[in-house]
């Protein structure tokens, strides 16, 4: 591993600090980007206005005609957390907007497999829906949109993934990345797609005289669910994604929720009123989507649409109980796969330059989180494949892949879909992350093709792993009280948490929890400073290169910072 450290521009950084920015924070902000202190404002009335995106008045005058007409109202939703909380999005707002026959639909991640497909858009149609809305999926589903509208439905889609060469026929298509859209913020996800859309509507209503703007509906309420569904979906927290995830925050810590979110923070053990984006990305998020993996994601989605706290606490407590099953079959799994992997080289080699695992015994609903364990320690471009439980689709085989820096998955995917017609069945995603579908015994045929691009298209530099850091750390700010400013910022994918690094002593170091963690006594600036390495079980050197983020640990009624260490440079 490389350590390196984030540029600070110093202009930037002085800028914000005249502008009343605290040094620690101006210096962490303009090292990722932060140019000017307005674009730390995270008011509602700085979001990008919905007019910016491509699609978004068409959908709302077809989504006004449906209320107006007292039409009913079908969502497609998919099977993760930002599909969840879209779909919760979408039903809560429609209702609010004064829709009064909306239901919704979520495919079987196994039997149905992703998207609006022909077969479901039977089942809308057979609900009796009029309009069809999807949510975080439809980009892709040509087929579906078009056998939708031939049984009469008027179809609206809402989605955020990267189009393929045509684009369905749909009545309206709002997604910043279709071409000729010129919404700046490309990454916003499903959930907030779905949100501008209801703006956008909320517009048109009032434009039609549905109510005045003194007593329109507010959607602020709506906010917890987008910036739960934006954090757990990983995707970049540009400056539009930053402000609805801390708008979405704010209403957290007062408590303004829907019942479904305080249960999923009370069955994680969380606290809403000093919520963070870890609480979003890793204790929340995660009980949704073992839902859409293991179970039925309907109880995700029931338990963010509940308005009886009862039941919420009901339908939290399950997705609880799913999540602890999801942590055992993925701990298996994950053991297995990097015996699969680690057989594909010899130990004192460097890894090849892509991986791809398959067992029979692997479970579908897991192959991504197991693939993005792998690929985290490995440091390659990782697929993890498991046979479909599909009806008649047992000879399929369904990936799931996660990438590192540097290297497009979805364009990997399609260059080897063009040299081998064929061996890809179906395919999507983002650089990221990415899945594909291949014919069982065209999985060497893959493992191969994928491993070419990769070793292609990857050099030395990029398979080495870097870790990213703000340097060193000045005693003054190892401080709880400024710790808890930190964590309650908004960090997340491409706004990373702040880590620091800098050569320290080690004084003493010893295993525990089970003999899984080390936990270190360091010197730090000529004071002493307790750490833990979380998943380390080998000594580290006297005198280290540590990369570390700050936490605060309580015991005995006394608060003290501790180092979490995140790497060592060899």
């Amino acid at each position: 591993m490389k350590i390196t450290i984030r540029d600070v521009p110093p202009r930037a950084a002085w800028a914000l600090e005249q502008a009343g920015v605290h040094p620690l924070l101006a210096r962490l902000y303009a090292a990722r980007g932060v140019r000017a202190h307005e674009e730390l404002d995270d008011a509602l009335a700085r979001l990008l206005p919905p007019d910016g995106l491509r699609g978004v008045q068409r959908a709302a005058q077809v989504l006004a005609d449906a209320i107006v007409q007292d039409r009913r109202l079908v969502v497609v939703a998919d099977y993760d957390c930002d599909g969840a909380t879209a779909c919760a999005v979408a039903v809560r707002g429609l209702r609010l907007l004064g829709a009064r026959h909306v239901d919704y639909l979520v495919p079987d991640r196994v039997v149905d497999g992703y998207g609006l497909t022909p077969p479901i858009a039977r089942r809308v149609h057979e609900r009796g829906a009029d309009v069809l809305v999807t949510v975080d999926n439809g980009i892709a589903s040509c087929e579906g949109v078009a056998a939708a509208r031939a049984l009469g439905l008027a179809v609206v889609v809402t989605d955020h993934h990267l189009p393929g060469p045509e684009l369905p026929q749909a009545d309206a298509i709002v997604n910043p990345n279709q071409p000729g859209c010129g919404f700046e913020s490309k990454c916003i996800a499903g959930v907030g797609v779905m949100f501008y859309v209801l703006m956008a509507l909320r517009r048109e209503l009032r434009a039609r005289g549905a109510f005045d703007a003194a007593r329109q509906p507010r959607l602020e309420p709506l906010l917890p669910l987008v910036a739960l569904g934006t954090v757990a979906d990983v995707v970049r927290l540009d400056v539009n994604n930053r402000r609805l995830v801390a708008q979405g925050l704010k209403r957290v810590r007062a408590g303004q929720m829907p019942p479904g979110v305080r249960a999923l923070f009370q069955a994680a053990g969380r606290r809403p009123e000093s919520a963070t984006t870890f609480d979003f990305g890793f204790a929340l998020g995660p009980r949704i989507n073992a839902a859409g993996r293991l179970a039925d994601m309907t109880l995700g989605i029931e338990c963010l649409l509940t308005d009886d706290p009862g039941r919420a606490m009901e339908l939290a407590q399950q997705l609880d109980a799913i999540n602890r099953q999801r942590r055992e079959i993925e701990g298996d799994m994950r053991e297995q796969a990097l015996q699969l992997a680690e057989g594909l080289f010899d130990l004192d080699e460097e890894p090849p330059s892509a991986i791809s695992v398959f067992d029979p015994d692997f479970h579908e609903g897991v192959v991504g989180i197991v693939a993005s364990r792998l690929k985290e320690q490995l440091h390659r471009p990782t697929f993890v494949f498991a046979a479909s439980g599909a009806p008649g689709k047992g000879h399929e085989l369904k990936g799931s892949g996660r990438s590192i820096p540097g290297f497009h998955l979805r364009d990997a995917l399609d260059l080897v879909a063009k040299r081998h017609p064929g061996v890809i069945l179906r395919f999507g995603g983002h650089a990221m992350a990415a899945g594909c579908t291949v014919a069982a015994e065209h999985f060497p045929t893959f493992e191969q093709a994928f491993a070419q691009v990769a070793q292609e298209w990857l050099d030395a530099a990029t398979l080495t792993r870097r870790l990213e850091t703000d340097g060193p750390l000045a005693p003054e700010w190892r401080r709880a009280e400024l710790v808890d400013v930190l964590a309650r910022e908004v960090w997340g994918q491409g706004f990373a948490p702040p880590t620091f690094s800098e050569q320290v002593r080690v004084l003493s170091q010893r295993l525990v929890g089970q003999g899984r963690h080390l936990q270190l006594r360091l010197l730090h600036h000529g004071q002493p400073v307790d750490a833990i390495w979380f998943g380390r079980t080998e000594p580290v050197p006297e005198e280290p290169l540590l990369a570390f983020r700050l936490d605060v640990n309580e015991w005995g009624g006394e608060r003290r910072v501790q180092f979490l260490v995140e790497g060592l440079q060899a």
